[in-house]
């Protein structure tokens, strides 16, 4: 939806880049298709490209060029660019106008390609693990105009991360990407009180209990740790047993239980 930010998590390997790329047409896909803006993935005109703004994970392209250089060539081709807000962002970042783009630093690389992505003024922006080479001060920022964006421009919003704290600051809804499978999706406070894990004792697995999302065994409490929808009226019975328990489950718990 427009203003919508969605976290997409999952761990290192489950696809995040690959299914970000793909919505980016930048890959085909092997089954399926891919859609932004309303048009295919692998063929976007110029007024869907006009309105997207991207940064993948390792922002390493024009690299001969200096940072000046690169926001003078863009400039031209987006009729929404805010020349304000880039001459803002290099004076708060204090980026080296004059060294090229490949002499920067990786957290350099990664501001200058987010000052460009948000010039755009974009309807989408797409960000790929946007915080990993910043410091704990340009993620905070990053974060911060994220939301600002979303909240009062109406950009919709897709980054991946697997910083669950960065999501909870930010993101309206979650998506849980596991080995190139969505095991989630939701409205990030649907889904803070859709699930609870459920405390079963005994060594042998506990047969499969409706509303069940993932099971492990627990070793060290001697039973098995389930995830459990907490609305679903079919599984309470097994709750009742000795020794079960039912508690709350984070977002970051929730993640762990479902990717291991």
């Amino acid at each position: 939806p427009e203003g919508a930010v969605l976290g997409l998590i999952g761990r290192n390997g489950a696809g995040k880049s690959t299914l970000i790329r793909a919505l980016m047409g930048l890959i085909e896909v092997d089954a399926g298709s891919a859609s932004v803006l309303g048009e295919p993935a692998l063929a976007m005109g110029d007024r869907a490209k006009e309105q997207l703004g991207y940064v993948p994970q390792q922002p390493d392209a024009l690299g001969w060029l200096r940072v000046d250089e690169m926001f003078a060539l863009l400039r031209g081709y987006y009729p929404n660019w805010d020349q304000d807000f880039v001459e803002a962002q290099l004076e708060r970042t204090r980026l080296p106008r004059d060294r090229a783009l490949a002499k920067l630093s990786p957290g350099e690389r990664q501001q200058a390609a987010l000052i460009r992505a948000l010039a755009v003024r974009p309807r989408l922006l797409v960000l790929d693990e946007p915080a990993a080479a910043l410091d704990p001060v340009a993620r905070r920022e990053l974060l911060r105009e994220i939301a600002l964006r979303a909240g009062e421009s109406g950009t919709s919003v897709l980054f991946s991360t697997h910083i669950v704290s960065d999501l909870e600051r930010v993101a309206s809804h979650v998506a849980f990407l596991h080995q190139g499978r969505m095991l989630l999706q939701a409205p990030m406070d649907d889904l803070k009180e859709r699930y609870a894990r459920l405390w079963l004792p005994g060594s042998s697995a506990p047969v499969k209990i409706p509303g069940e999302l993932s099971r492990r065994p627990q070793q060290a409490f001697g039973g098995w740790s389930l995830v459990v929808e907490q609305h679903d009226s079919r599984w309470p019975e097994a709750a009742q047993q000795p020794g079960a328990r039912i508690e709350a489950l984070g977002l970051e718990d929730l993640f762990v239980e479902v990717a291991e």
